[in-house]
């Protein structure tokens, strides 16, 4: 049965098809792919296609080929990099997911940003709680307050791979970028983020005192406040 291709040339979706096949394991690595006669009748194309597509497979390192032999997966292939898929975080699953991955990132950045934080980072932890108070009271948004924040925090550890990893996530880290988080949860909007910006206060003070079991602590409370919200409204 041919599978249906809706966008992109057809040699560029078989390759998309193929290549994710290869980093599930559907295709071991170093295994033997399908014929090429077998791949024409999957796909439901022409001998051009399939040909054009292993080409590209092959100029991108995923796979070999060996005279007379056939076409095999590198032992070698391309990890596939690290993303979630942004237009998924419109459902509250998949928030909730990305809230877990926050919990075990960002719980330890805190703790370790509470030893060895330098007084710029205190600084700026402070301007960001007042920008977020002030957004708060004019009724805005103050998403990038809370950005600003989490983001000190992981340039408070002194190690590059946490603000790197962070920036990399950006904006997917906040739900309410995404989800009108305070309506799910029952609250109106300016007591949903007074609880949020109380809680950040916790994780400053924390840090502030080089308090790192304090600082997981207010952290993860902070972080598993909002993911249990939100999985209260999703059993409902």
């Amino acid at each position: 049965m041919s599978i249906e291709f809706k966008r992109g040339s057809l040699s560029e979706q078989i390759v998309s098809e193929m290549t994710k096949r290869i980093h599930s394991g559907l295709y071991e690595r170093g295994a033997k792919l399908p014929t090429e006669q077998v791949l024409i009748e999957e796909f439901g194309v022409s001998r051009t296609v399939v040909r054009e597509a292993i080409a590209n497979l092959k100029a991108g390192g995923m796979v070999t080929t060996r005279q007379g032999v056939g076409v095999f997966v590198q032992h070698q292939t391309p990890l596939r990099p690290f993303w979630i898929e942004e237009a998924r975080l419109g459902m509250v699953n998949e928030v909730v997911s990305v809230l877990e991955l926050r919990i075990a990132l960002e719980v330890e950045t805190a703790a370790i940003a509470a030893e060895r934080h330098l007084p710029e980072h205190l600084q700026r932890m402070r301007a960001s709680l007042a920008t977020m108070s002030a957004a708060i009271e004019a009724g805005e948004d103050s998403i990038q307050a809370d950005l600003s924040f989490h983001r000190t925090i992981a340039q408070a550890t002194l190690n590059p791979h946490f603000l790197g990893l962070f920036n990399y996530l950006g904006e997917l880290l906040i739900p309410r970028a995404n989800l009108k988080t305070f309506a799910l949860t029952g609250s109106s909007r300016q007591d949903y983020l007074d609880r949020i910006n109380r809680e950040h206060a916790k994780v400053f003070s924390a840090i502030e005192q080089n308090d790192p079991d304090g600082a997981r602590a207010a952290m993860r409370l902070h972080l598993s406040g909002s993911k249990d919200r939100l999985k209260t409204h999703t059993a409902n």
